[in-house]
């Protein structure tokens, strides 16, 4: 599987010129992010330049997110040495990961609408019967097998 975006794309949204090291954390970042638009897209597209452009802009989006600040820290003090992360990002946080916003678009893109779904349930080995106005179906088996009226109507009255 390819990836949906390269390290030249990447390196062109950074501020500064990577070093081997980097280099090589950009391109497993790459690689997770890509993977990962795939999982919330919730399917593959048989080479990267049959993906939409939108879902590259959010590989190379959370690959910059996370090559400026791999560690995940949300505070830092220069005085007194103070380094912070935040639990909004929890298990997330110096990974790359996506927004819920970036989840939700990837999902929408793959093509899965979030919202209710309603089911036709019905009940094992069940017959449906016309149903006449106003009638109530019966079993076959009750005595007289004649629908019961639910209430009246202006033909046929109580």
């Amino acid at each position: 599987m390819a990836d949906f975006a390269t390290s030249e794309e990447l390196k062109a949204r950074l501020d500064w010129t990577l070093d081997a090291d980097e280099e090589r954390i950009a391109t497993a970042a790459l690689e997770d992010a890509s993977d990962l638009a795939r999982y919330h897209a919730g399917r593959d597209w048989p080479d990267a330049a049959s993906a939409p452009r939108l879902v590259r802009t959010l590989v190379l989006k959370a690959c910059k997110r996370y090559m400026t600040n791999p560690s995940g820290y949300v505070q830092s003090r220069a005085g007194d040495e103070t380094l912070g992360w935040n639990d909004t990002q929890g298990e997330n946080a110096g990974t790359v990961y996506y927004t819920d916003d970036e989840q939700k678009l990837l999902a929408e893109i793959g093509g899965r609408k979030p919202g209710l779904v309603s089911a036709e349930v019905s009940a094992w080995g069940s017959v449906c019967r016309p149903m006449v106005a106003g009638l109530v179906p019966v079993a076959q088996s009750a005595r007289g097998s004649k629908p019961f009226p639910l209430f009246s109507d202006e033909v046929e009255p109580w």
